[in-house]
């Protein structure tokens, strides 16, 4: 599938197997290994005389381009072209309409750039963007009008995706009342935050049975934590666009070594895993063992415990490199069995068994190696495993035979139900629908903008695209959640409130958390506050008169606000419990500002460094000084905490919310005020 997935893409960025050859490296083995599996395909598919899906439009777009009696053919034949769904357009597909109307120059394209979400796909977002420098006499129509969903809703659409450089500028408006506000809700973990969205969900459901709900959430493997909690309330629900967590392939293996750990008479689960990951058992070798079991009346372990007992008689009959891989298969086993041993019942915590089959069996190597996008989501599911291995170790039940059954139980009762009213999904999967109550879960830097995208301004862009298509799922009412705490393979992580939160427009927002959140003081703070927040997590006194509050609604990067937060939020105690001292500083260590840090750390690290006061005002002259808000093309909007050095040697200290502190040169930098 992976070598399958290289190929196609090649082939959408045009290249042959001559070309995708030459451009790989000597010292890269594994493209090495794609371009001879790329060569000895297209000879099979020559061969065959056949052409694979992507081969209709290179072989097109080829004769296209190489004979001009064909282009006037098909410019004769066609006298317009329509394009629906534009937006999701590769370089091939846009050369082909390109060829296509290079007479008639008659074309009609519908497309929205905020919802292109498939670069993944190789879709270009250039081809809607630069539509005009393409087509240069085409008429462009707005189509402002939205029929779906109210005016906030609309509303936190534009705020998000207002953030993007790289659009077309547009605001959507309706006709539909203004509606409610958007809903958020701040949980103290993922397992509250599953709890919050299935009540809520549950008195929805209860006041109007007839509403269709969407829970949106970033990657299929935060699913497990909803699908367990509306199931503890007995609501039905649909996942679309993938398996139910338990029915996943991935997370179906490691429950198979897990089965056949505690029983290794499991042939079922024997013959799922022995050769995943690739050991090289091949057919010949399997039947070998199938045909001895049956000889000894016994089940397939029988068989290949009998390589290593001498007293046997009957052994399978295996070539010298299959007994060595049959042999390692065993060895696996035996280790995992070692270690499951304390945990059938309830003695060891089921999560180190989980772990170790998922390390042990070289699993999560297979996948770490692959380097796609589809083996980090599988990745992801097992680290989700993990976690409900660390629930079931909190339950009265415990025991490694009870989360197996768990798992076989969950599973069977994950059937599509046409008749649920709740659907469970990434943003990905809803384009295209609509819901009247839609739940945006997760929304926390790492998860939603997902990691891959940090480092990207490209990647950043299309994640605030696909916040876009996933607020705009909505037609009367929104919820967004986010936890402050996230475990990450079973271990406890502080999660930092996503950006795109820090981008809605708060003054439409009714917060349902218990007590202080991350939104109450963001709403409360304002660009001029900021020395005074941290002051206060420095443990210092701030001057007497604070500002007044100049908050309007516009929305900005809050530091200042986190940081109040995280001091209230955490009372008289440290993160780690310490009672922190009036006049001392937080945290004593030194930090890096080109390193990123967790959570509430950033600040912290700061409130470890000597106070320097600043003005918060801007300059007359307009200069970018400490306190000023600006926005950077790769970071987006951050505060400035410290300006130093003149002239040509200015350098910034900016905290950008995700990314954390940054120190810039401003001449290179290319800020602008936010």
């Amino acid at each position: 599938r992976v070598v399958r997935g290289a190929i196609s893409a090649a082939k959408n960025r045009g290249e042959d197997v001559a070309l995708f050859t030459s451009s790989v490296e000597q010292t890269d083995e594994k493209r090495a290994a794609y371009a001879k599996v790329f060569q000895l395909y297209e000879e099979r598919l020559n061969r065959a005389n056949a052409l694979d899906f992507d081969d209709l439009l290179i072989k097109t777009v080829k004769l296209l381009r190489s004979s001009p009696e064909t282009r006037e053919k098909y410019n004769s034949r066609y006298k317009y072209i329509l394009v629906d769904e534009y937006q999701d357009t590769n370089s091939l597909q846009l050369a082909l309409v390109t060829f296509l109307t290079e007479k008639q120059q008659n074309i009609c394209v519908v497309g929205d750039d905020a919802q292109s979400i498939y670069g993944f796909r190789q879709a270009d977002i250039r081809n809607i963007l630069e539509f005009e420098k393409h087509f240069p006499d085409a008429k462009v129509i707005l189509l402002e009008q939205n029929y779906r969903s109210t005016q906030t809703i609309l509303d936190a659409a534009h705020a998000i995706i207002e953030n993007n450089v790289n659009q077309k500028k547009k605001k959507l408006w309706t006709n539909n009342d203004g509606g409610e506000r958007l809903m958020y809700f701040q949980a103290t973990d993922s397992d509250a935050e599953g709890r919050f969205v299935a009540l809520r969900i549950e008195d929805h459901r209860r006041r109007d049975a007839s509403k269709r709900i969407a829970v949106l959430y970033r990657t299929n493997a935060q699913s497990r934590v909803f699908e367990e909690s509306l199931r503890r309330l007995r609501i039905d629900y649909n996942i679309v666009g993938g398996f139910s967590f338990y029915e996943r392939a991935e997370v179906k293996d490691i429950v198979a070594y897990l089965k056949l750990a505690l029983n290794p008479a499991d042939d079922i689960a024997l013959l799922r895993v022995i050769n995943t990951p690739t050991r090289g058992i091949g057919k010949s070798s399997l039947d070998e063992l199938i045909l001895t079991a049956q000889k000894i009346n016994g089940s397939i372990w029988d068989s290949i415990t009998s390589l290593t007992d001498s007293q046997s008689a009957y052994q399978p009959s295996l070539s010298p490199r299959g007994r060595t891989a049959v042999l390692g298969f065993k060895n696996t086993i035996d280790k995992l069995r070692a270690k499951t041993e304390a945990a059938a019942d309830s003695d060891k915590p089921v999560s180190d068994v989980v772990i170790a089959a998922i390390d042990d069996s070289g699993y999560s190597l297979m996948l770490r190696t692959e380097n796609t996008d589809e083996a980090e989501a599988r990745l992801e599911n097992l680290e989700e495993l993990v976690n409900a291995a660390v629930d079931y170790d909190r339950s009265p039940e415990g025991g490694l035979r009870d989360f197996i059954d768990h798992a076989a139980l969950t599973a069977d009762t994950d059937k599509y139900d046409s008749n649920a009213g709740v659907t469970l999904m990434t943003a990905h999967s809803a384009k295209g629908l609509e819901f009247p109550i839609v739940f945006i879960v997760g929304l926390e830097d790492g998860i939603f903008p997902h990691s891959r995208s940090i480092n990207d301004a490209k990647e950043l862009e299309e994640e605030r695209r696909l916040a876009y298509v996933a607020i705009t799922r909505a037609e009367e009412l929104l919820y967004v959640t986010h936890s402050m705490r996230r475990r990450v393979y079973g271990e406890e992580m502080a999660a930092e409130p996503s950006q795109f939160l820090n981008e809605l427009p708060l003054e439409s927002i009714d917060d349902l958390s218990r007590g202080p959140s991350w939104l109450s003081f963001a709403r409360g703070s304002t660009k001029q506050e900021s020395k005074y927040a941290v002051a206060a997590l420095r443990g210092h006194t701030p001057p007497p008169e604070k500002p007044r509050n100049l908050y309007t609604g516009k929305t900005y990067n809050s530091s200042d606000a986190i940081a109040e937060f995280s001091k209230k939020k955490e009372g008289s105690t440290g993160a780690g419990g310490d009672r922190i001292q009036a006049n001392k500083p937080v945290l004593q260590q030194e930090t890096s500002v080109d390193k990123p840090l967790k959570g509430f750390d950033k600040l912290r690290a700061l409130a470890s460094e000597p106070v320097r006061e600043s003005r918060v005002e801007l300059d007359d002259d307009g200069a970018i000084i400490a306190g000023s808000h600006v926005r950077h093309s790769k970071y987006g909007k951050g505060l400035v905490l410290r300006r130093e050095g003149t002239g040509d040697n200015v350098k910034l200290t900016v905290s950008f919310p995700g990314f954390g502190m940054k120190k810039l040169i401003e001449k290179f930098a290319n800020l602008q005020k936010a």
